[in-house]
């Protein structure tokens, strides 16, 4: 239900999973929109050059836009678990520091990624006749980073307390704005590739400011007070371990795509439109493993601070088969289906090798989207235990395989080689990721959850329990649960269930 926190340490592990995962579905699918607005609307009303050239943004954008998600995705598994180990307190703690990091952050990669844009469109091997065009669109993205970095810190506050739907809901209002703006901008103003950019970070801005005033005034639990401002290097440091592995990931992966971007740019103006619309089809294709495992890993967060691990393995058991039937008719409307949707990109008939090339693309992939859901599952299986090591050495394997791959595909069977590429990734990542996840499984100890060192409950005016495993109290009795966290401070905690 629209501002309602939600318990996903009870009931039925499948319902919870995919009833939490429908708004996000739907949200990721709007966010495709949102991102697909720009192209569509740019190719169809400037020229395919122009699509072309905000295309060619996609990996370096991505490095930016995926480090923003990744950090924040990693503050907030431990504002998820804490929610699921019933501290209260330390959610909003959790709030307040990450709010504080993304601040920092925000500033530090805005600053760091526009003096580096045009030498990475350059060392790309960008098209002349559209690497102009491609720095002032990615540029304006660039600018509003720290918009980007919030929306995704905001959305990713609510989905660790259970709530999918808000985020939804703002989503789908910056993206009727988006388009809006995208008309505006470009049509009424004659602003450009440049004004596409400005329409995204204008929409977007709109949506974290409407996020944040509603957020804050449904949900009591992230009304912060004072004292939850006072950071502390020992909860930051939990932090900024979990969002830098996450982003880490990000930029890895980032950088990988790069070299499949490169491979790509040496094909010329016409293959980058085919593999640029090709792509595009194929992340709206995979947004419901996508949201799956975004579902999973807040699932695990919450189910890690709860100390339930049989629910965490049968959540991952479950998550597999609902992505390798999600994987199964992927596939099918992508073949059956995949290149009608060129057309909205005003690529047509008269443009018969883009076509082929963008067919051929979408073809092999799909066949083999089971192996990207099984990726899906078990790296947010670990990311909400919160266990990155084997995300990162996939994340770093990955860029291996696709430097390699991507230069060699495409030399020995050009554009049908290239096509190649991430569903080998996709094959070496799950298998990092499955020995991590039964590594993980085997050697889970909860004094590792942020906040269970030393714990004393309470009875007032009974018994003291000195370990938080002991059985909860009833109901019946009035109790008073106190925490003492490593870094020296205390909150007070309900029972978990």
């Amino acid at each position: 239900m629209i501002g309602q926190v939600k318990d996903l340490t009870v009931g039925n592990p499948t319902r919870q999973i995919l009833l939490f995962t429908l708004p996000l579905l739907v949200g990721s699918m709007f966010q495709q929109m949102y991102n697909m607005a720009d192209m569509v609307i740019v190719g169809r009303t400037i020229g395919t050059r122009a699509l072309a050239a905000i295309g060619a943004t996609g990996a370096i954008a991505f490095l930016v836009v995926g480090m923003s998600f990744g950090l924040t995705s990693g503050f907030t598994v431990i504002t998820a678990q804490r929610f699921g180990a019933g501290d209260e307190d330390g959610v909003r703690r959790s709030v307040a520091t990450s709010v504080v990091l993304a601040l920092a952050l925000s500033a530090v990669v805005t600053l760091l990624s526009t003096m580096t844009a045009y030498p990475l469109f350059r060392l790309l091997q960008t098209p002349a006749d559209i690497i102009d065009d491609s720095y002032r669109y990615v540029i304006v993205i660039y600018a509003g980073t720290a918009v980007t970095m919030f929306f995704n810190l905001f959305a990713g506050i609510l989905r660790a307390l259970g709530d999918s739907v808000t985020p939804l809901l703002f989503l789908i209002v910056a993206c009727i704005v988006n388009i809006v703006l995208d008309y505006v901008f470009i049509i009424n103003f004659k602003m450009g590739v440049a004004g596409a950019g400005w329409a995204t970070v204008a929409a977007q801005a709109l949506s974290v400011l409407l996020c944040f005033v509603y957020s804050l005034n449904r949900f009591p639990i992230l009304r912060l007070r004072r004292k939850d401002w006072r950071i502390t290097w020992g909860f930051a440091r939990r932090h900024l371990a979990i969002g830098l592995s996450m982003g880490a990931q990000m930029v890895i992966l980032a950088v990988s795509v790069m070299f499949l971007q490169a491979a790509i740019n040496r094909f010329g103006t016409d293959t980058v439109k085919a593999f640029s619309a090709a792509m595009k089809i194929d992340q709206l294709a995979v947004q419901p493993m996508f949201s799956l495992g975004v579902a999973i890993a807040t699932f695990t967060a919450q189910n890690y601070g709860a100390k339930k691990m049989p629910r965490i393995r049968e959540g991952a058991r479950r998550g597999v088969l609902i992505c390798g039937c999600m994987g199964a008719f992927g596939c099918l409307v992508m073949i059956l289906c995949g290149v009608r949707v060129l057309g909205l990109f005003g690529i047509g008939a008269n443009e018969p090798e883009v076509v082929r090339e963008a067919r051929q693309y979408l073809n092999t992939v799909s066949v083999l989207y089971f192996l990207l859901g099984f990726l899906f599952v078990f790296r947010n299986v670990l990311q909400g235990m919160g266990k990155n090591t084997m995300p990162i050495v996939a994340s770093g394997a990955e860029i291996v395989v696709r430097l390699f791959a991507s230069f060699v595909f495409a030399d020995w069977w050009g554009t049908a080689g290239v096509c190649f590429v991430n569903p080998l990734c996709w094959g070496v990542s799950v298998l990092i990721l499955l020995t991590g996840y039964f590594l993980a499984i085997r050697n889970a100890h909860f004094d590792e959850v942020p906040g269970y060192e030393s714990v004393a409950v309470n009875y007032v005016g009974q018994a003291k329990f000195g370990s938080p495993t002991e059985s909860a109290p009833s109901a019946s009795v009035r109790i008073k649960l106190e925490e003492k966290r490593s870094d020296g401070t205390r909150s007070s905690v309900r029972p978990c269930k």
